[in-house]
């Protein structure tokens, strides 16, 4: 049995198909990129999301072009490159208490304003500023309170949705 990182060894580099299957995958992310500059030219909103719609059936089709450009071996290796440059982004399996206390106030914070955020604005209209900036600043904790908190509590959070998950310890 090979891992990744030795099958990505093992495949030949710098063939016109690798690189051309590379362009390919870059081409199909990069596409989205059109749609915040149409929205900064103006476009009308059904522009914008024909533009969206379109980029999302060529970016499928664009992915399935790069791994017949590549052939298997060729996609294998691109996504053992991805994996290993992504594994260094992953969270820490146990943390400390304190980490595990400012990841907890980074995980609640943003989950009990945006509960109570209706009922503020029903019984005191205008008290809170509809500033999208301070919105996504509440869903960038969000998403950065999974990396505080570590891999266990990301396990911990999933096993809610498993049914048949079970307490050790």
């Amino acid at each position: 049995m090979t891992t990744p990182d030795t099958q990505a060894k093992a495949l030949p580099s710098g063939t016109w198909r690798f690189r051309a299957g590379i362009g390919v995958f870059l081409l199909a992310y990069a596409a989205w990129g059109l749609v915040p500059l149409a929205a900064l030219a103006g476009a009308p909103a059904t522009v914008i999301a024909t533009l969206t719609g379109g980029i999302v059936v060529a970016n499928k089709l664009m992915l399935l072009a790069c791994v017949a450009v590549m052939g298997k071996p060729g996609f294998e290796r691109l996504k053992a490159l991805l994996l290993r440059h992504l594994k260094r982004f992953s969270p820490a399996d146990t943390v400390g208490p304190a980490r595990h206390a400012i990841g907890l106030v980074m995980f609640c914070l943003p989950l009990g304003s945006a509960m109570l955020e209706p009922y503020i604005d029903a019984i005191w209209p205008g008290l809170r500023p509809k500033m999208w900036e301070a919105q996504l600043l509440g869903d960038l904790m969000f998403v950065a309170s999974f990396f505080v908190l570590g891999g266990d509590f990301w396990n911990k959070f999933r096993a809610l949705f498993i049914r048949t998950a079970r307490v050790a310890g």
